[in-house]
């Protein structure tokens, strides 16, 4: 059964489309096969960051599939030095995206795990071909906006003073950088603020958490200090792993910066919400 919602995305079993009333005129809506790749954490602790996405995509004419086979980018068994379980759940991506054109995610950091694939499967002919083709095809969400919509500007406002952190994977491994502050800077009424050493890791790092708690906690702590010097309302960017760390420590200091994915900070601008 297909369900309508209010702000005209329709919903069907492994699809979310748009009404072409909802097609806005900043973007044409190009005849491709876009899939989504909702990531662990967004999926089962902030699934609002996949739905705001869609929806954004959905303003854009951007008809958006979400393959349900897919699952884990398999980046936690791969640090950890697990590569045998690692690929089993690489190839499962390999075959829910082998139709797909384009491969989004509100993750720098699972699309850069995507990059390792072919590493994974360099003695598997087969995958690996499937593997560089994956890799080729995969972008983070503002990389997808920018660079393959030509879309900076989505006529969002958002009157509040924000500040960015660039987390290491999307900045390091796929050389995000232009992008969100493309976007950023196209919002109206939004303040942005430099992040002092913004560039320095918040100290998540996935097993690394866990495993080094005490350096962990130590480095948060100071990403949070430096976020508590802008003196921000809002904390944005692109990996909630690294903005869920961020805003942990924020919250047990009782410190009331809001923090925010990128995709729900403009959907919210556009939304009026």
């Amino acid at each position: 059964m297909d369900k309508q919602t209010d702000d005209g995305v329709r919903t069907e079993i492994g699809k979310i489309v748009t009404n072409s009333a909802e097609k806005t005129d900043s973007a044409a809506a190009p005849d491709i096969k876009v899939s989504m790749f909702i990531t662990c954490i967004s999926d089962a602790v902030y699934p609002r960051i996949g739905e705001a996405m869609a929806r954004l995509l959905a303003r854009l004419g951007v008809k958006l599939e979400f393959p349900a086979k897919q699952t884990c980018c398999g980046q936690p068994a791969f640090n950890s030095g697990y590569w045998d379980e690692a690929r089993k759940s690489a190839a499962t991506l390999l075959e829910a995206f082998a139709d797909s054109d384009f491969v989004i995610a509100p993750s720098g950091s699972c699309i850069g795990m995507i990059h390792h694939y072919p590493k994974l499967f360099e003695n598997d002919p087969v995958r690996l071909a499937m593997a560089r083709e994956l890799q080729n095809k995969s972008y983070e969400f503002t990389q997808f906006l920018v660079q393959v919509l030509g879309v900076a500007d989505l006529g969002a406002v958002f009157p509040h003073k924000v500040t960015y952190h660039p987390s290491c994977h999307g900045s390091r491994l796929l050389g995000i950088k232009d992008e969100p502050m493309a976007l950023l800077q196209n919002v109206r009424e939004l303040d942005l603020v430099p992040l002092p050493f913004a560039e320095d890791c918040c100290g998540f790092g996935g097993t690394f958490a866990v495993k080094m708690a005490g350096i962990s906690g130590a480095m948060v702590t100071e990403k949070a200090d430096h976020v508590l010097e802008t003196e921000a309302e809002v904390l944005t960017g692109l990996d909630m792993a690294c903005l869920m760390n961020i805003a942990g420590n924020l919250r047990y200091r009782k410190q009331p910066v809001r923090v925010m994915h990128l995709a729900e900070l403009l959907y919210e601008g556009v939304s009026g919400a």
